[in-house]
């Protein structure tokens, strides 16, 4: 069970979210203290009770970004068992959060994010590339259990599997509610599915998936 947030934390999230809103909006470069302030209904001088300025908001951002990836991989390995069906479970929750929150690739992939601030920039690989890891012990964990097949590389199939939603993340961007990620991540993953799954695989040529080690 979930302690219980504090009206603290609970105030820095919603400056968090509506910075995420304004970034998406107006970009990195039209963000600001008073339009934060303005979105969560408060005066500037109470948002500095809780950040000192928006390069304090913008860390608060990637945090925000790298809790709810590490959340989402803790939350489906404690509900589903199977790797191929917790990495689904994952491209799912990954899809509804960049849905949510498609201010996520100007944080991801915008310049202006990090300009001045190389420690930000370094900061988000981290956050990226500890995710990556989270995603390749998983699927060695489904080699190991026999239901991925062995002879993938479980680095290069977690990148390949950032890449089923990140592309779709900037299309998303780009098109806005035009563009339905949800739909994208589910019609992806059968795709994906068939390239690594031993069940999937074994259906079309049953030699796939044994160990001839």
């Amino acid at each position: 069970m979930r302690a219980q947030k504090t009206e603290t934390e609970l105030r820095k999230e919603q400056i968090i979210e509506a910075a995420l809103g304004l970034i998406s909006t107006e970009g990195v470069s039209g963000l600001s203290i008073v339009g934060i302030a303005g979105q969560v209904g408060i005066v500037p001088s109470a948002l500095y009770r809780h950040f000192k300025g928006k390069d304090e908001v913008l860390d608060g951002v990637v945090e925000f970004i790298k809790r709810r990836l590490l959340i989402n991989v803790t939350e489906v390995r404690s509900e589903v068992s199977a790797a191929p069906q917790r990495l689904r479970y994952i491209l799912m929750r990954h899809a509804r959060l960049l849905a949510e929150n498609r201010a996520i690739p100007h944080v991801v992939f915008s310049d202006g994010f990090y300009t001045g601030n190389p420690r930000r920039k370094a900061r988000v690989g981290e956050i990226i590339m500890a995710y990556l890891d989270k995603i390749e012990e998983i699927i060695e964990e489904g080699r190991q259990e026999g239901t991925i097949r062995k002879d993938i590389v479980p680095g290069t199939t977690s990148l390949l599997f950032l890449g089923m939603i990140m592309p779709a993340a900037v299309l998303g961007k780009v098109c806005g509610e035009g563009f339905d990620m949800i739909a994208h991540a589910e019609n992806s993953w059968p795709l994906f599915e068939r390239c690594i799954a031993v069940d999937a695989q074994t259906a079309m040529d049953p030699e796939i998936g044994e160990d001839h080690e």
